[in-house]
């Protein structure tokens, strides 16, 4: 070496040419073993990121990272991975048929309490529902909360790229959802129907194991009312139950008698859903019927004011503009205190003219003290009454009173000789070219003046038609028998009905076509051949077939006292809403969403009210 460095130009040259060699051997193998280190780390590192768990905590570094500012990833360690690892193992396990994994960020307590509750509750087979592990770690319930989290519905965290068939690995569709609460209800009944089989004291097995399961999917429906109510766990319950259905299938595999035994099931369900139906229609009717406590106290009490006065005290004011012809005239036939009262106040307050307005009210004997004791102490403002009591009517038959009740199971509201006062009309103001007959069922919201000035192109009635969207429910032929040759050659089958409630009547006309005597036929042939069922309304259809003018709709709305169906924009641009049908407004059945256009024209701070317990 010595040597060497000591030589002339040929060891100058020497070492000239040996020195570069050297310096580019060097790099070339610094890169070599560089890239040898940088492969040897990297491929490990896309390993790990090719398992589906990784991006959990890669999520979870990230984010770890972006709170922290710091750049450092924590909390990430053997064990984490290991338990979601085992966590994602297992839903596919459960899930049944899940081909990935779901991508879920969680928070460090989270990762802990799912393996935690799954190595718990879950066994190797994958069952969730049996009683060892359902009593244990946190219970079904709190697996039920970590499975709709895994869903999306409590975890607010979760990445928003998770694809549709994720979510429906851990909770079907609402469509699915309903399939399977069928299934359920129709796995009940097939239980049911194999216990029919067995005697109630058997202490088998599968009867044992029929009523275990039929509990558990009853608790199931009982609190499963949409679609996110239907857990993994349910699902587990409707499978255990289609396995003990199998049993039974190979225990009792005589098909006819299981057939028979469902065939009498669903005869017996429909035998008592009959029978409560009727129940329910014959309470209601008779809750209809009755008069209440309240209106009884009511009018005991004013007949009692009422005998207390002088005769002097006992006439109503403005009694000189009851046949002026040129006022507006309404009839009204009641025996209920209240519903005049409603009637009278609601008119009166939507009328541009009160003073113009008289009412004809027309009751019986009974109420007739009540009725005017009652308006003696409740004014209708300028407005005129006049009260009447159908025993002074001399024209009318021989015991008209009592000719309508026909059996003691006829309902009153159809067979009270006030509701065939209204063909009687003409005779009863005989002065009268006009009038407006309004039921006591009925609520006045707006100004009826126009009424009057209608032309009634000849006919004698005004009224609503009842065939909306052409519904054969209201035709004439569901009202009457037309097998009757002599009513088949007179009527129309498919003639439309109207409404009796808010009717604005002709009398002139009436009279002059002699309608009373036709209304004396039709009673005379009713009561003989009884072709249509017996009431004032169906009589009304056929003493006034011909005779009707159709009125716009917007002037009466029917259906409050019947069906909750009638839309509260129809019901507000109504001038009169009427509550015909059996829940009638004054009775505890009435429907709460439409009784409040019928109690805001009553003063329950009225002390007669108050006495007889009457409130809103």
């Amino acid at each position: 070496m010595v040597a060497r460095n000591r030589g002339g130009v040929g060891g100058g040259i020497g070492g000239g040419i040996r020195r570069p060699m050297v310096v580019l051997r060097r790099p070339w193998t610094t890169v070599i073993v560089l890239a040898l280190l940088a492969a040897s780390f990297v491929s490990p590192l896309l390993l790990f990121l090719r398992v589906p768990a990784a991006e959990i905590f890669l999520s979870h570094a990230r984010k770890e990272s972006d709170r922290e500012g710091n750049g450092i990833v924590k909390n990430l360690s053997p064990v984490h991975a290991s338990n979601s690892m085992q966590l994602n193992a297992i839903e596919q396990e459960v899930g049944g048929g899940v081909k990935e994994p779901k991508r879920i960020i969680y928070n460090d307590e989270d990762l802990t309490d799912v393996q935690s509750t799954y190595s718990e509750n879950v066994t190797t087979s994958g069952v969730a529902n049996d009683p060892s592990s359902r009593n244990s770690g946190g219970g079904e319930d709190h697996q039920n909360r970590l499975l709709s989290s895994a869903t999306g519905e409590d975890n607010k965290q979760g990445p928003s790229n998770r694809t549709s068939g994720e979510t429906k690995s851990a909770l079907p569709p609402q469509s699915s959802t309903t399939e399977k609460i069928l299934e359920m209800e129709d796995q009940i009944n097939m239980a049911k129907a194999y216990l029919l089989f067995s005697s109630s004291n058997s202490k088998s097995h599968l009867v044992r194991e029929l009523k275990i399961r039929i509990k558990e999917i009853e608790r199931v429906l009982g609190r499963t009312n949409k679609s996110s109510d239907l857990f993994m766990s349910d699902l587990q319950k409707l499978e255990a139950m289609e396995v003990t259905l199998s049993k039974a299938r190979k225990a009792y595999p005589d098909c006819s008698a299981v057939a028979s035994k469902l065939h009498a099931q669903l005869y017996n369900a429909e035998e008592q859903l009959r029978a409560q139906k009727h129940q329910a229609s014959y309470l209601i009717h008779l809750t209809a019927r009755t008069f209440p406590r309240g209106l009884h106290c009511l009018s005991m009490r004013l007949t009692t004011e009422y005998f207390a006065l002088q005769p002097e005290q006992r006439k109503l004011p403005n009694s000189q503009n009851v046949h002026k012809l040129a006022l507006y005239h309404y009839a009204i036939f009641s025996d209920n205190v209240l519903a005049c009262a409603v009637l009278v106040n609601s008119t009166t307050s939507t009328s541009m003219e009160p003073e113009k307005i008289v009412f004809h009210v027309v009751t019986n004997s009974y109420n007739f003290p009540a009725m005017v004791m009652w308006f003696l102490l409740n004014p209708p403002g300028k407005s005129t009454i006049q009260i009447q009591s159908m025993d002074d009517f001399r024209f009318l038959p021989a015991g008209f009173s009592s000719f309508f009740v026909q059996s003691a199971k006829a309902d009153p509201r159809y067979t009270s000789p006030l509701n065939h006062l209204r063909f009687y009309l003409p005779e009863l103001f005989p002065l009268l070219n006009k009038i407006l007959l309004l039921d006591h069922d009925v609520v006045v919201q707006r100004d009826l003046r126009r009424l009057w000035s209608v032309d009634m192109t000849g006919k004698v009635n005004g009224a609503v038609d009842i065939c909306r969207d052409n519904k054969t429910s209201h035709k004439l032929e569901t009202l009457v028998n037309l097998s009757d040759p002599v009513i088949a050659n007179i009527f129309d089958a498919k003639a439309c009905s109207w409404a009796f409630g808010m009717n604005i009547f002709d009398l002139q006309e009436w009279r002059r076509r002699g309608l009373t005597g036709s209304y004396h036929h039709w009673k005379q042939l009713e009561n003989s051949k009884q072709p249509w069922k017996a009431g004032s309304s169906l009589l009304g259809q056929l003493l006034f077939y011909n005779h009707t003018m159709t009125l716009d709709r917007r002037w009466h709305v029917l259906g409050l006292g019947r069906h909750s169906s009638v839309r509260r924009s129809e019901i507000e641009r109504a001038a009169v809403i009427h509550y015909d049908g059996n829940m009638k407004p004054w009775l505890d059945v009435a429907l709460a969403k439409y009784r409040k256009y019928w109690t805001r024209f009553l003063d329950y701070s009225n002390p007669y009210f108050q006495q007889c317990n009457i409130h809103e």
